[in-house]
């Protein structure tokens, strides 16, 4: 996969604090895809937990698989169209009860005593997104004090310093984190190495037999100049000016630890913070800088160049949890300064969270066990709303993430549709843990089976990726095969046909929902497998024929595509979640998934497709928010700027913004009033503000398709858009009448670019950069 261009930038790129943590959801984050850490800030009283994205509690569900009912296809599928669908969902489940995914849980906290001199002036915590580094500081009557910390995407380890006058500083690693289970057992120690030199070791292992064995820290201190002593587990550094101390993390499948591996791994790092933090932010800086937004201090449009203020509100003004609070205050309104740095804080987090896997439900963070929902991926929805912004906001890195969570569980997939349906291909599970794609997920009132979307939903991101950057690398070696297959589940499985001669999708599924006045949740093709069936032949279609492969599926395929059912306008003029007569209803949902044609798919667009468009706006605009929860209404938010409402995506964006969901560390909550931990709404914005901005496909691009009011004037820079255009940058000032744009191709090309009613066609030179200006 390639990298992208790198540009420099300015502005609302960090988040301060003036008090620590008062929950662990308040606490700073930091993390390199693999470890991640959340630092609470308190002076005297530090706690920092350490958390590993394939920290997962074994529950025995590593040897269940998809129910083996491919015998029985005929049956459930006559059940479904008789109205008897709760009959085949029994099929599915077998009587068993719901069975969930593995749960993601936290490692062990590291907690550091700090001795008191007096009273605590000048306190500030801090998180710079483009280092990724955590830095707290304080003074007292002894002296000023430091502490600093990241995660290293180059040497995978977490780095901490400590500095300050000399002081005996207590240090302890303890699995003593809310909710953990009795039947997981900690054990931690603490020794002295000598030449100033400690290690700190927590240990942990499962309850036997139901999957993995255990996990662990290891945290290697150098402290020149302190003595060091130890009392159990707690490890003394005695007149410490000055600590380092770095951590490896590591789970275990099988019995034993890996502790002296793990060590002798430490050992083998520079015992220098600077030059630690110099080679992971070689990697972390240029993928921040890549792409940058300013709201409250950008210049006239027909300026150049463009750049961001430095002196914004948002980055040298008050504290984060201060912006909130005046946007809390004033829930009607947008606040600028307070986006501008949700932009930047989303695109940190997004990176910080992606590298073996992309972000969890909590991103990569949780600081007590018992996660909600087992902080695992959701697939129906949430993992790729947080995805959104992964291709527009140049962070490949995510993307490189999802395609390692798909690689490692496409297997099981081809699995689930052998064993379900009989049919090649592949079929996705609503849910998974990471470990692997089986989908055993269900019971009687949990039809996902049905569920035939999932692969194509899944897949889309990757797909964009390469519409994106070009990459036929990747598409030769693996995407081109995942999109054929998924095309083949669907040639396999539609074999049965309406009285028109339309292919019918039975068994289908609207995630989570089921059409009022019919029994059970497994129905007749539900727009969001239609569609995701349509598109799954369409990209097999386009990259056989880009590749020159496999012409005689691509005829089968373009003849099935004509046999697709129309979608369905009710009455109301509504487009109908179900293209099925008679399934309609329940205007009052968190899922928006029958819009999947609007968003992220472009088949139901304004230009293309008005009637439709229209009904799906309609359909939109009356749907209710049931519990407000933050994905739902990002959800509206991202289909109501492809319809070009820019009122609903505003007023979506603020149930977010206005609603009490954002915590002192800008991670979010899943339901207002900062109920549950959820990273939902601080991942997803990044691509939200994007599609407010830009809308982009293959020889089109919209500039402010659906700009809420508030952002009358703005810049952003490293768009990366569908279509191999960088929109290098984007200047507008509406008041002014004037937008700028500076575009890049990577290919020779005619582009289209619209702009509230201006259109221009651009000639694009590959590899020249190309201003144009407009009139508005």
């Amino acid at each position: 996969m390639n990298p992208l261009h790198t540009n420099d930038v300015r502005g609302s790129h960090a988040i301060h604090d003036t008090a620590p943590a008062a929950r662990w959801e308040d606490a700073f984050l930091a993390g390199n895809g693999e470890y991640g850490i959340m630092v609470e800030g308190g002076p005297h009283r530090e706690r920092v937990v350490l958390n590993h994205h394939r920290y997962v509690l074994p529950n025995g569900t590593r040897h269940l698989r998809a129910a083996e009912t491919a015998d029985r296809l005929e049956e459930i599928r006559d059940l479904v169209l008789a109205g008897r669908a709760p009959e085949a969902q029994r099929i599915w489940a077998g009587g068993e009860e719901l069975r969930w995914t593995q749960s993601f849980h936290p490692g062990h906290a590291l907690e550091i005593a700090t001795p008191a001199h007096g009273p605590v002036r000048d306190y500030q915590r801090r998180t710079g997104f483009d280092t990724g580094e955590i830095t707290v500081e304080w003074q007292d009557d002894a002296g000023p004090w430091r502490r600093r910390s990241f995660v290293s995407r180059a040497d995978a380890v977490v780095v901490q310093e400590f500095t300050g006058p000399p002081a005996d500083l207590r240090l302890r690693l303890t699995g003593d984190l809310p909710g953990c289970p009795e039947d997981v057992l900690h054990r931690c120690t603490a020794a002295g190495l000598g030449s100033g030199r400690a290690l700190l070791n927590a240990r942990a292992t499962y309850p036997p037999g139901l999957g993995a064995y255990g996990f662990e820290a290891v945290l290697l201190v150098h402290a020149p100049g302190a003595r060091i002593d130890t009392d159990g587990d707690v490890l003394i550094l005695r007149g410490a000016r000055r600590v380092l101390l770095l951590g490896k993390l590591g789970r275990h499948e099988h019995p034993g630890l890996r502790t002296a591996a793990l060590h002798r791994a430490l050992d083998l790092l520079p015992a220098d913070y600077d030059t630690l933090l110099a080679a992971h932010t070689a990697l972390h800086t240029p993928a921040y800088r890549r792409a940058a937004l300013d709201l409250t201090g950008a210049p006239a449009a027909g300026s150049s160049p463009v750049a961001a203020s430095a002196a914004s509100p948002a980055s040298a003004g008050l504290p984060a949890a201060d912006l909130v609070e005046r946007q809390r205050k004033s829930p009607d309104a947008l606040d600028p300064a307070l986006l501008e740095l949700l932009f930047h804080s989303g695109r940190y987090l997004l990176l910080s969270a992606s590298g073996v896997l992309p972000p969890r439900l909590t991103g990569l963070w949780i600081a007590a066990w018992g996660a909600a929902w087992c902080g695992d991926f959701t697939t129906d929805a949430n993992l790729n709303l947080q995805l959104a912004g992964a291709n527009l906001a140049a962070l490949p890195e995510a993307v490189h993430a999802h395609a390692a969570l798909v690689r490692g569980q496409v297997a099981d997939w081809r699995a689930n549709a052998r064993a379900l349906y009989g049919v090649r291909g592949l079929l996705a599970p609503g849910r998974t843990d990471g470990e692997h794609g089986h989908l055993f997920h269900l019971d009687d009132d949990w039809p996902w089976p049905a569920w035939l979307a999932g692969a194509d939903w899944l897949l889309h991101p990757l797909h964009e990726y390469w519409r994106t950057t070009g990459d036929d690398e990747f598409l030769r070696a693996e995407l081109a095969g995942w999109l054929i297959e998924a095309a083949e589940f669907f040639e396999d499985f539609l074999t049965r046909t309406d009285d028109r001669g339309h292919v019918v999708f039975v068994p289908s599924y609207s995630p989570e929902i089921a059409p009022e006045g019919v029994a059970g949740s497994a129905t007749v093709n539900a727009v969001m497998d239609v569609s995701a069936g349509r598109h799954a032949l369409e990209s097999a279609v386009e990259v056989c024929e880009y590749l020159a492969v496999e012409p005689a599926a691509v005829a089968r395929w373009r003849a099935l595509l004509l046999r697709f059912p129309p979608y369905l306008v009710n009455s109301a003029g509504r487009l109908t979640e179900w293209a099925w007569p008679g399934l309609d209803g329940n205007l009052d949902h968190r899922h928006v998934s029958h819009l999947y044609p609007v968003w992220p798919l472009h088949e139901i667009t304004r230009d293309t497709s008005p009637e439709l468009a229209e009904a799906a706006h309609r359909a939109l605009a009356e749907r209710g928010d049931e519990n407000l929860s933050a994905h739902g209404s990002l959800h509206r938010a991202l289909a109501a700027a492809r319809l070009r409402d820019a009122g609903l995506a505003r007023a979506n964006l603020l149930k977010i913004l206005g609603g009490d969901m954002l915590f002192r560390s800008l991670m979010s909550s899943h339901n207002p009033g900062l109920e549950i931990y959820n990273a939902d709404a601080a991942v997803t914005l990044p691509g939200l503000v994007l599609e407010l901005l830009v809308d982009a496909r293959p020889g089109r691009l919209d500039l402010l398709p659906a700009l809420p009011a508030e952002l009358a004037r703005g810049t952003v820079r490293g768009v990366t858009c569908q279509g191999r255009v960088t929109v290098e940058e984007l200047a507008w000032d509406l008041p002014a009448g004037t937008v700028r744009a500076v575009l890049r191709s990577a290919v020779d090309q005619t582009l289209a670019v619209h702009c509230r009613g201006a259109r221009r066609s651009l000639v694009l030179v590959a590899g020249t950069a190309q201003a144009v200006l407009l009139d508005v």
